[in-house]
């Protein structure tokens, strides 16, 4: 069983900030076919907020202080979609392992799950409508899943990061339902949706942060 500490977790906060930044670039390609082209410039901007928030906490800050200070970093440096939608996954993280002082790998799932509910409660969007819940609800399913049947947080978080990336692949069949992209409608097809594309990104960065 993978202990989690308040120190991993301003770690991950780090490794997501980082791979965030070098895919900077390509997010902001993706969003320039169907939305603004700054989604990338967002996120980097929300992360490294985030980053910067809780490498400054007291180290004996609990889990929950780490993921509710994230959440208010990237709302403040946030004015996208991106921001209140992170900020409520964060949130609800933080909430679900409230009173811990280290998080089992039970509690990181759960807080996983809470995150991916945080942001389609927050967006009010459901599978198909070509949003990053495409990737974000399947990579909460399936951790979900391999957990439940005997799976470690490693196999758990792997079986998130395969989903995620097949629901962001799935969003180039979808016409867009959310957001800008609605405007474009039938010319939404054959691209990927910029949010499911960066939900893999933050993914695969919790997954090796909270794996190695």
């Amino acid at each position: 069983m993978t202990e989690i500490t308040s120190a991993c977790l301003v770690a991950m906060f780090e490794k997501i900030a980082k791979a965030i930044e070098a895919e900077k670039d390509r997010l902001c390609a993706l969003d320039g076919v169907i939305g603004d082209a700054d989604h990338g410039i967002a996120m980097a901007l929300g992360f490294s907020a985030a980053r910067d928030a809780v490498t400054a906490l007291d180290p004996a800050a609990d889990p929950t202080t780490v993921f509710s200070t994230a959440a208010k970093s990237f709302l403040n440096a946030v004015g996208a979609s991106s921001g209140p939608l992170y900020a409520t996954a964060f949130m609800r993280a933080g909430a679900t392992v409230k009173g811990k002082r280290a998080l089992t790998d039970a509690d990181f799932v759960a807080a996983f799950q809470a995150m991916a509910k945080g942001i389609q409660d927050r967006g009010k969007a459901e599978r198909g409508e070509k949003t990053m819940i495409d990737a974000w609800l399947p990579a909460a399913d399936a951790a979900g899943e391999r957990f439940a049947a005997g799976g470690d947080l490693g196999a758990s978080l792997a079986a998130a990061l395969e989903a995620a990336r097949a629901g962001a692949d799935a969003t180039k069949k979808m016409v867009a339902a959310k957001g800008r992209a609605e405007r474009l409608g039938e010319r939404s097809l054959g691209h990927m949706d910029p949010g499911a594309a960066s939900a893999v990104v933050v993914i695969e960065a919790m997954r090796e942060a909270a794996t190695n």
